[in-house]
């Protein structure tokens, strides 16, 4: 049975689909997978041992310019190699217009998808040949493992989902690395980021651990801050600019991660690494690290992150750290 996945952004989405990957894999012997992903996020699919294919998408860069030459040259090429192959099902876990409408209705298949109560985007669900009421009152995970299973006819596991992508990585690091840390520091939105301040106060406390500490980047702007948090500290690195597999590589050799709320942070989860992260204003209940070992700091009271003190993440570092 080959099986067509549109998940396409944003990076904790498509790494909370890999669990549901493994169910199926292990219900069904011998499925296989191809996934239609945006493309900063490609490498992702092929860490999977089901995935056969990757069929990258752009249609977050297609829009900024969607009616130009090379952009309508790319969306032709793409839906040339979208319908050539016939698949037995297509499921689309994205539960968005935009990939309904422009990738899912392309595909060759039966098409399954939520249904308008349990989508994101009601109308998405138009497109669907078949269309599933999950609850919203779970795990983003669960809810995209019970999609699977309903799509494919299988009895969801009651075990904790397993996204099967430690091992890409594990069986490649080397032996004699110097026991680290890696620090998350960098997010999207103001409010979800931790002082500069609390980070060089938990790197100063960590000092007599004997542990170096890596600061990933990927943007300039926090490679700056990553330049600054480092000054100072000759046990702690910024390392240079990664690709994606790359930053899972580091992830997967550290001791914990300590992080803020990025799409990393569900890297780091999925790798099965020991990971605290630090939330302010957002509610980690339904979007938070799944997985093993994972960790959920939020202030005291109110939502601040400035009310998150260094000393709490240190004892439970201490704590989580084998």
């Amino acid at each position: 049975m080959h099986v067509l996945i549109v998940k396409t952004s944003s990076m904790g989405d498509v790494l909370h689909t890999l669990p549901a990957l493994t169910d199926a894999m292990q219900a069904l012997p011998g499925i296989r997978f191809d996934w239609v992903v945006e493309e900063n996020f490609a490498q992702i699919p092929g860490w999977h041992p089901a995935v056969d294919k990757v069929l990258p998408v752009a249609i977050r860069r297609w829009r900024k310019h969607w009616f130009g030459s090379q952009q309508r040259e790319e969306r032709v090429r793409f839906k040339r190699e979208l319908q050539s192959r016939q698949y037995d099902m297509v499921i689309d876990a994205q539960g968005l217009i935009k990939s309904a409408a422009l990738v899912t209705r392309l595909a060759k298949g039966e098409k399954h998808g939520l249904d308008s109560r349990s989508a994101r985007e009601p109308f998405a669900s138009w497109w669907y040949d078949k269309r599933h009421e999950i609850s919203k009152q779970q795990h983003a995970v669960e809810r995209t493992r019970e999609l699977f299973a309903r799509s494919l006819g299988y009895e969801k596991p009651a075990a904790q989902g397993d996204y099967a992508i430690a091992r890409h990585f594990l069986a490649s690091l080397p032996a004699d690395t110097v026991p680290y840390l890696v620090f998350l520091h960098a997010t999207t939105r103001d409010n979800k980021h931790w002082p500069e301040t609390h980070w060089r106060e938990l790197i100063g406390l960590m000092q007599a651990r004997g542990l170096r500490i890596k600061l990933p980047w990927g943007a300039e702007h926090e490679h700056q801050r990553a330049q600054r948090l480092a000054q100072g500290f000759d046990f702690v690195d910024v390392l240079p600019k990664l690709t994606l597999e790359q930053v899972a590589q580091q992830l997967a050799g550290a001791r914990a991660v300590v992080s803020v709320d990025t799409g990393l942070s569900h890297l780091a989860a999925a790798l099965d690494r020991p990971n605290i992260t630090l939330f302010g204003p957002t509610d980690p209940g339904l979007i938070g690290g799944y997985g093993q070992n994972q960790h959920a700091l939020r202030p005291e009271q109110g939502d601040s992150m400035a009310d998150i003190q260094p000393e709490r993440v240190v004892a439970l570092l201490d704590d989580i750290i084998p």
